[in-house]
């Protein structure tokens, strides 16, 4: 009867933790199926067709913004290379301000472009996409260079008073279309609604699978304490 005592306490602390692991498991898979709806919505929005800019635009809703594009005025964001054909080749996001109806002026990312140095496109006065909030800096974002027109934080005002074109949105519209034929310079715009990753399936076997080891280590720990003198 002893050796059984000896069990009562890491028996009790093995439960409770056992039960923590399990209740962890089961929280992911339902975070799983609340993942799953917001995939399936944003499914649901790539299909449906684009809305003028309303003025709180719900999210991952496709919406079109009608203006006369800022001549002369465009800068490079981030720093990424593509494969290519002929080898990888670095660009950048080209970024363009547009001018609407009211007078704001929204800046619009019309996609990847080869090269380090901005260069206005002529693209259509009513681009349609996504709108992207601003990103500030990190601690390892690399300086922007305002003078080259070259940014490294996705931050509108930032870019925006770079340009000189006076106050602009608070937010970005990033820009969706059909990708230019192989050996075209023009921008290449994005092809999707951005995604969450959806990996709490894994998670969810992750702690139900240390629930399992956790039961197993108990059993040989037990059957040791138990068969001792």
């Amino acid at each position: 009867m002893s050796r059984v005592r000896r069990l009562v306490a890491p028996g009790l602390a093995a439960l409770a933790l056992f039960g923590v692991l399990i209740w962890l498991g089961v929280w992911q898979l339902q975070r799983l199926k609340w993942k799953e709806g917001i995939v399936a919505a944003i499914r649901q929005a790539e299909m449906a067709q684009p809305v003028p800019l309303p003025a709180h635009p719900s999210p991952f809703q496709k919406v079109q913004i009608s203006g006369a594009w800022v001549p002369g005025k465009a800068a490079l964001y981030g720093d990424e290379v593509h494969d290519t054909p002929n080898g990888p080749v670095p660009g950048g996001e080209l970024i363009m301000p547009l001018r609407r109806g009211s007078g704001q002026v929204v800046l619009v990312d019309l996609g990847w472009v080869p090269g380090q140095a901005p260069v206005p496109y002529p693209a259509a006065p009513t681009p349609e996409g996504y709108i992207h909030v601003p990103i500030k800096p990190g601690w390892f974002s690399p300086p922007d260079d305002a003078a080259r027109g070259l940014y490294y934080t996705l931050d509108p005002a930032r870019i925006g008073a770079g340009l000189g074109v006076g106050e602009v949105a608070p937010y970005m519209l990033i820009a969706m279309g059909k990708m230019p034929p192989p050996g075209n310079a023009a921008p290449q715009p994005a092809q999707h609604l951005p995604t969450p990753p959806n990996n709490h399936y894994e998670y969810a076997l992750t702690w139900f699978g240390f629930a399992g080891v956790l039961l197993f280590e108990f059993i040989f720990f037990a059957r040791k304490r138990l068969l001792d003198p």
